[in-house]
C-alpha cells in the first residue's frame, strides 16, 4: 500500500466517522440517549430504524478502515514499536466494528420485540466492553505506539503532542461506567484531536510522498 493510499484512507476514517456521529447525534441523540432506560432507547430506535441503523453502518465503516490504515502506517517504520502497533490497529478496529454492528444487526429484533433484556446485555457486553472498553484501549495503544516508532523527526514535536494528548483522553473513556466527572466530554475531545491528527498524518504522508521505511 502506498502513503499516498494510507493518506486517503485517514482522510475516508476521520469524514465518515465524524459524519456518522453527527448524524446519530441529530436523529437519535447519540450518545446521551444510552442514558436513557432501555425502553425508551429502543423506543427512540424504533421510531428513526432505517435512518438510525444506516448511520451505524457508516460509522461502522469508518471504524473499520482503521485496519488497512494501520498496516499502511506499519510499512513506515521498522521500529519495534511499529511491529507491535499493526496488530493493535487492526484489533481497534475489529472491537469497534463489532460493538457498532448490534445496531443494524440486532437491536432492529430487539427492538420489534421489545425485548429489554437482551438489548440490555448486548450493550454491557458488546458496548460498553467490546466496543468502547477495547476500543479506547488499542486505539490509544496504537497512537501511542506509532508515535513512538515514528518519533519527533516523522512530522515535528506538535505532531507528537497532538497524537499524544489525544491518546490520552480517549484512554480516559475505559472509565466511563464509572461514570466520573468529565470522563465522557474529555473522551469526546480525544475523539476530535484525534481526528485533527489523523488529517495532519494523511497530509504529512502526501507532502512527503512513498518514503522507504526507516528505524526510528
Amino acid at each position: 500500500m502506498t502513503a499516498r493510499r494510507t493518506a486517503a484512507l485517514m482522510v475516508a476514517a476521520a469524514v465518515l466517522v465524524n459524519l456518522a456521529f453527527t448524524g446519530l447525534g441529530m436523529v437519535f441523540d447519540y450518545p446521551e440517549v444510552l442514558k436513557h432506560p432501555p425502553a425508551d432507547v429502543l423506543a427512540a430506535f424504533r421510531a428513526s430504524q432505517g435512518v438510525v441503523s444506516a448511520w451505524f453502518l457508516l460509522l461502522a465503516l469508518g471504524a473499520a478502515l482503521l485496519a488497512p490504515v494501520a498496516i499502511g502506517v506499519g510499512r513506515l517504520s521498522t521500529a519495534r514499536a511499529m511491529r507491535f502497533a499493526v496488530p493493535v490497529g487492526v484489533a481497534a478496529a475489529v472491537v469497534q466494528v463489532i460493538g457498532l454492528l448490534r445496531w443494524p444487526l440486532l437491536v432492529p429484533g430487539w427492538a420489534a420485540e421489545n425485548n429489554v433484556d437482551a438489548f440490555t446485555t448486548a450493550n454491557q457486553v458488546l458496548g460498553n466492553l467490546v466496543g468502547e472498553t477495547f476500543g479506547y484501549l488499542l486505539t490509544a495503544a496504537w497512537t501511542g505506539l506509532v508515535l513512538v516508532a515514528l518519533g519527533a523527526r516523522f512530522a515535528g514535536r506538535l505532531f507528537v503532542a497532538l497524537g499524544g494528548a489525544a491518546a490520552v483522553l480517549i484512554l480516559m473513556g475505559v472509565f466511563s461506567p464509572l461514570a466520573l466527572p468529565v470522563v465522557d466530554l474529555a473522551n469526546f475531545v480525544g475523539y476530535v484531536l484525534w481526528s485533527v491528527w489523523l488529517l495532519i498524518f494523511a497530509a504529512v504522508l502526501v507532502r512527503r510522498g512513498a518514503r522507504r521505511p526507516s528505524r526510528a
